[in-house]
């Protein structure tokens, strides 16, 4: 009897501690005090449509050409922190950095599929207009949500840039173990965002099957970015994608030798160089 006291209470433990931890994301106070420092204008804003909420975030000149990004899972809009206070780019774009749906502080933990997310997010993009071009750019499971958005968005897109993103789904193989996890109190088991993160990878499969007829949707250019030794989302993808985009103006594949997944951060050089040429 102690002994199942004391595991039970360990696990309430566990479940009040997971709730509380590995959220990923940086507070507005926090990420204000960073980019001060950096001697850059940070502007954070809510869109709110529906019963949703948007948070994202904005540096550089609101009359120039915008780059969008997109997070991977899990994540937050900070995973592009670097790029959006690197004096380069300031100098030729407006650039944006959204918190997914589920993550950061965009209705934190209620994660959504591919169509779903793309349904909420796609009316930043009329709020954003400014008469500029717009590109996108989407690490991981970011990389098919900027397809979806393309295709659901025609005509307001004008480059796509995918990093390491997850986009064929024959290289999709769901681990049977995360549905377990899903819309039951286990899920209080995984902690912070990790639990968001369970359900979209869960739904990925079924997603980019959806997906599917929609990349001959794309006619802007694209640029697909993968490195040769990634572990999570396979190199594979680089190839199919290469195949998929059928209608793309333009379309183009780097592979980073010896790269992994976490191309965003350990090659931002190569990446930036990318996109400045959009």
């Amino acid at each position: 009897m102690k002994s199942i006291l004391i595991i039970s209470i360990l696990l309430l433990l566990w479940v009040i501690l997971a709730q509380s931890c590995l959220k990923l994301r940086m507070t507005d106070t926090t990420a204000r005090e960073e980019f001060t420092k950096a001697g850059v204008s940070l502007s954070i804003k809510t869109l709110k449509t529906e019963d949703r909420q948007l948070h994202y975030v904005s540096t550089g000149n609101e009359n120039f050409p915008t780059i969008l990004f997109v997070h991977g899972s899990p994540g937050s809009w900070d995973a592009f922190k670097d790029y959006l206070k690197d004096a380069d780019l300031l100098h030729k774009y407006r650039m944006i950095a959204i918190d997914r749906p589920g993550f950061g502080y965009s209705n934190f933990g209620d994660a959504l599929n591919l169509k779903e997310e793309s349904y909420y997010i796609s009316p930043l993009l009329k709020a954003i207009q400014n008469h500029q071009p717009v590109y996108l750019v989407g690490h991981s499971l970011g990389g098919p949500l900027i397809v979806q958005l393309a295709a659901d968005n025609p005509n307001a897109i004008n480059a796509l840039v995918i990093l390491a993103g997850a986009i064929d789904a024959s290289l999709e193989k769901p681990e049977l173990w995360r549905p377990l996890l899903m819309n039951n109190p286990l899920k209080f088991l995984l902690p912070g965002a990790l639990r968001p993160a369970n359900d979209e990878l869960w739904y990925l499969k079924h997603d980019l099957i959806e997906l599917q007829p929609h990349f001959a949707k794309i006619t802007c250019p694209v640029h697909i970015i993968h490195g040769d030794k990634d572990p999570l989302v396979d190199y594979g993808n680089l190839a199919f994608g290469a195949k998929a985009f059928v209608n793309a103006q333009q379309l183009d594949t780097l592979t980073l030798q010896g790269a992994n997944h976490f191309i965003p951060w350990t090659r931002f050089k190569e990446i930036k160089k990318v996109l400045l040429t959009l």
